[in-house]
């Protein structure tokens, strides 16, 4: 597939399959704009684009554990881009980390929480006026298929935290996001889809978990341009996919209750909308 007249923000792009799912949509002629916090490595993947032959690359820096960053970065895409065809939103942190201790970001939220799912619901809702102008227009949402319900009196986890459980309640809560999402989008024609790309990647992130790699970067690569480019995909919204299947997710992806309170809890948490309105 040709992309010359498509323009991608694919965010954590500058390692793992993020970077080579950059690489291949530029390989495509998309206009990639790579995301990551490390401003090298970040010009490491604009050469690599570039090195097929496109040049319409761009390079945005920025820590997603802030949520002013956040806005930081949109607000630059939002200024340099006329147009935005495809968002993922891949960038994320594992289980692995600080010797197993509660983290939080530098808005004070639980770090996965905040990096895994906040940072990209609120850059999503953010860049919505000009996906919406770009429609037809793809979101996806690189998830897992380690998911663990929310408990929504600790959403924090400040209580029996382990890391593992930080991440997989990260994960089903991007999945709630994007069928939640999908139902607010309908007739807009942006679709949002999420995915398990892969099962343990050869990425940092699997290998500072102390696990053995049993998947490719390339296989999960497949499975999220499968969402992000496939005209089977046409269309299609609401979906969690397993690698390129469609499939089902944990049962409080569907719970439309569930599914209000975290949307009500990341508008306020995520300066969207006035605390006080987003109680009501």
């Amino acid at each position: 597939m040709r992309l010359a007249d498509k323009t991608v923000l694919i965010t954590g792009s500058t390692d793992g399959v993020g970077r080579r799912v950059a690489v291949r949509l530029g390989e495509m002629g998309a206009r990639v704009l790579v995301h990551g916090r490390d401003r090298a490595r970040g010009d490491a993947v604009l050469a690599e684009i570039r090195a097929t032959g496109n040049d319409r690359v761009s390079f945005h820096q920025a820590d997603l554990a802030s949520l002013a960053e956040v806005r930081r970065l949109a607000e630059c895409v939002r200024q340099d881009q006329a147009r935005l065809d495809i968002l993922i939103n891949n960038a994320g942190i594992g289980s692995a980390g600080s010797h197993g201790r509660r983290q939080t970001s530098q808005d004070g939220h639980e770090l996965r929480f905040a990096v895994n799912y906040l940072a990209g619901f609120l850059l999503t809702h953010l860049l919505l006026p000009v996906l919406r102008a770009s429609a037809p227009a793809r979101i996806v949402n690189v998830a897992s298929a380690g998911q663990h319900p929310i408990d929504f009196d600790d959403v924090m986890l400040t209580r029996g935290y382990s890391g593992g459980r930080a991440y997989t309640q990260s994960k089903l809560a991007q999945i709630m996001m994007t069928v939640d999402l999908a139902g607010e989008l309908a007739g807009s024609g942006v679709t949002v889809t999420c995915l398990h790309p892969a099962t343990y990647m050869d990425t940092t992130m699997v290998r500072q978990a102390g696990t053995t790699p049993i998947s490719t970067v390339e296989e999960g690569a497949d499975a999220i341009l499968n969402l992000a480019v496939s005209p089977a995909l046409e269309g299609r919204t609401g979906l969690y996919f397993n690698r390129q299947h469609e499939a089902r997710a944990d049962p409080q992806a569907y719970d439309a209750d569930a599914r209000r309170r975290l949307r009500t809890l990341s508008l306020r948490l995520t300066g969207l909308i006035e605390p006080a309105a987003a109680r009501s």
